[in-house]
């Protein structure tokens, strides 16, 4: 599928881009989808934000420049995946709409399909979660720059898809993606 295609060609390959604050469920929504896919047959990369970062990142802080950064290091490899036919799920949580729009164009640029999957659930329900006790650790005080909670986060305007995951399952969530790429040519 190529970014500008509509998707009637089929996808050959491309990035879903999952955004979302932190414990919104990006990764769980990845991992269920890239099950899914793999056991259809498809080839599947996720590139979990957080592993990236740690391997291709470890010296980047988290003022807006390292994010940007990092974000642009994760859609670059994402790309390069997907121009060789590789579905490339990319739970990240990204939290600026300029180093998104960056990522969406560069893929654009090199003929290759995205998708910006925006993970919407509500801070209320992620801190709840706390999945990493980061919520718990922002407010005793032990860290600061917490997306969604003492950092900004700028949701997506006009997503591909938006899931609330406060009211599906994970299945249910795995399912609306996997349409979307269903009607993508996947």
């Amino acid at each position: 599928m190529s970014a500008t295609d509509g998707g009637t060609a089929g996808w050959r390959g491309g990035t879903v881009w999952l955004t979302g604050l932190p414990s919104a469920g990006k990764s769980t929504v990845a991992a269920g989808l890239a099950a899914r896919l793999s056991a259809e047959g498809h080839r599947v990369q996720v590139l979990d934000g957080d592993e990236v970062r740690a391997a291709l990142s470890p010296d980047l802080g988290y003022s807006k420049a390292d994010r940007d950064t990092s974000v642009r290091r994760v859609g670059f490899l994402a790309r390069l995946l997907a121009q060789h036919g590789v579905t490339v799920l990319a739970p990240v949580i990204a939290p600026y709409a300029e180093s998104r729009a960056a990522v969406r164009d560069q893929h654009a640029a090199h003929g290759v399909g995205y998708l910006e999957v925006h993970v919407a659930t509500p801070v209320e329900n992620c801190a709840a979660r706390d999945v990493k006790g980061l919520y718990a650790r922002q407010a005793a005080g032990e860290i600061s720059g917490l997306t969604g909670a003492d950092a900004p986060y700028e949701a997506p305007v006009d997503p591909d898809l938006r899931l609330h995951t406060q009211h599906n399952t994970i299945d249910e969530s795995v399912r609306q993606v996997r349409a979307l790429l269903a009607a993508r040519g996947l």
